[in-house]
């Protein structure tokens, strides 16, 4: 699975959801990528429970919904 927050400077918060969690397949490069889209669990949408949009640079310990991956 690609991690999209490999160059972050935190763990985003568990609650983050992107497709490529849940496809078994490897990346293919010459195919145009949506991996981009994300989604909170909690609310089911690109919106994360305080208002702000979910994404992994944006889902991080500042933020009052965010939940540790521990």
């Amino acid at each position: 699975m690609n991690k999209p927050y490999s160059n972050l400077n935190h763990e985003p918060c568990r609650l983050l959801r992107w497709k490529a969690m849940f496809i078994d397949a490897e990346n293919d490069a010459t195919m145009p990528s949506n991996d981009q889209i994300y989604w909170c669990s909690e609310t089911q949408v690109c919106i994360g429970p305080d208002g702000q949009i979910a994404a992994p640079a944006g889902c991080s310990p500042d933020r009052s919904c965010y939940d540790d991956l521990t």
